[in-house]
């Protein structure tokens, strides 16, 4: 099996073509609804197209327990995630095992089905305490499960073609598509970049050095639910074109949309991260310091720390750990205290609060900090709030 294989080995596709989609409208009155969270559609939406393969619906208890536990499926194969559907008291007593649901988005729309394979209990602490490493309820993601329901349903789901957008943020977002066009450009070693921030220089910096070795790079951003105060996903989409058109060779970098939520687990995230991008073709994936963090309930590189925890090649993506980077005004330009000399008193540094203050007063940073183009978008996104 090559190493950018799915997970498991196949790629999943659980989209009903047209046929099945008209007969799954004609029925899904008579079945029981479940209302999907916003950040559960997104997970719907990745199961469908293949972004979590192996996984063909929502979690067993089984699988979910091991997850939790082991940080991977009952199979064996490596996931840090779990990936539920959750439901009250009084959605669980309509439901039955063995027989199908429709799913239905808050506004009642049909997304889809699922064959209700089993109902079981959330474990909140075990899940809490095994996914974010803490079960502090100021945790965003902590508080999600938290507030979402306390039942979780399992089984495969079949999703209706219309509940997939034809892109995101105008980006293309489905696995499938972006494997064609690795495919197509006969890239074999690809490395992947994730970031739910505006790309800035020191992103800039070390997806440079990663391109060196690789035939290409997926700039690869997440477009699916974050926290409240995160910048929205058109205005990072925008900063990302906005600098592969002036600063990367077009022919060596390929965007697209990953159309997760943000789940903030640090560690375990960043494994689910790379296993998504391993899905989606990559063979490399980019982890810096604090990836998938919030707050400091994680160590600056415990989420580089955490692959090592898995045998070597079993996670089929392997990972390029940097270092905090910076502007170095001794070296003349980006290093590491790995690369420079020279003290912090020769950095150009700009913290996030005062970057933020920066930008919604209209003032540019330093050029060495945010490119002028970015820092243009950044500004005019302040200007709405």
């Amino acid at each position: 099996m090559p190493s950018n294989a799915p997970v498991g080995g196949t790629l999943v596709n659980r989209v009903l073509n047209e046929s099945d989609a008209d007969q799954l409208k004609s029925r899904a009155s008579d079945y029981p609804a479940i209302s999907v969270s916003p950040a559960e559609v997104w997970d719907l939406k990745l199961i469908a197209i293949g972004g979590y393969s192996p996984l063909t619906g929502f979690m067993k208890q089984e699988d979910y327990a091991s997850v939790i536990a082991r940080g991977r499926l009952k199979d064996g194969n490596p996931w840090t995630v779990p990936i539920t559907l959750s439901v009250d008291d009084a959605t669980k007593d309509a439901l039955k095992v063995g027989a199908p649901a429709a799913l239905r988005d808050e506004d009642g729309n049909l997304l889809g089905e699922i064959h209700v394979s089993g109902i079981y209990p959330r474990q909140f602490k075990e899940e809490a305490e095994g996914v974010f490493r803490t079960s502090d309820e100021k945790h965003p993601g902590v508080e999600r499960i938290k507030q979402a329901g306390q039942w979780l349903v399992a089984g495969d789901v079949n999703v209706l073609p219309e509940t997939l957008p034809a892109d995101e943020q105008g980006m293309e977002y489905r696995p499938a598509a972006v494997r064609a066009e690795i495919e197509k450009r006969g890239w074999n070693n690809v490395v992947a970049f994730q970031t739910r921030n505006p790309i800035h220089r020191a992103h800039e910096h070390l997806i440079r050095v990663a391109m060196e070795t690789a035939d290409g790079l997926l700039i690869h951003p997440l477009v699916g639910e974050t926290k409240a105060g995160d910048i929205p996903a058109d205005v990072r989409t925008a900063c990302y074109k906005a600098l592969i058109e002036k600063y990367f060779p077009a022919d060596r970098v390929i965007l697209a949309a990953l159309p997760a939520p943000m789940r903030y687990a640090g560690p375990k995230e960043a494994i689910h991260h790379a296993l998504m991008r391993r899905n989606y073709g990559a063979n490399q994936f980019i982890v810096g310091r604090d990836h998938a963090g919030v707050g400091d309930y994680y160590g600056t590189y415990d989420a580089q720390q955490i692959f090592e925890t898995y045998e070597p090649g079993e996670l089929g993506i392997s990972n390029l750990n940097f270092e905090h980077s910076f502007w170095c005004k001794g070296v003349g330009g980006y290093a590491t205290t790995k690369t420079s000399p020279f003290g912090p008193e020769q950095r150009i540094f700009v913290s996030g609060t005062k970057l933020r203050e920066m930008l919604g007063n209209g003032e540019h940073p330093p050029e060495e900090v945010v490119r002028p183009e970015i820092a243009d978008i950044l500004i005019e996104y302040y200007k709405t709030l």
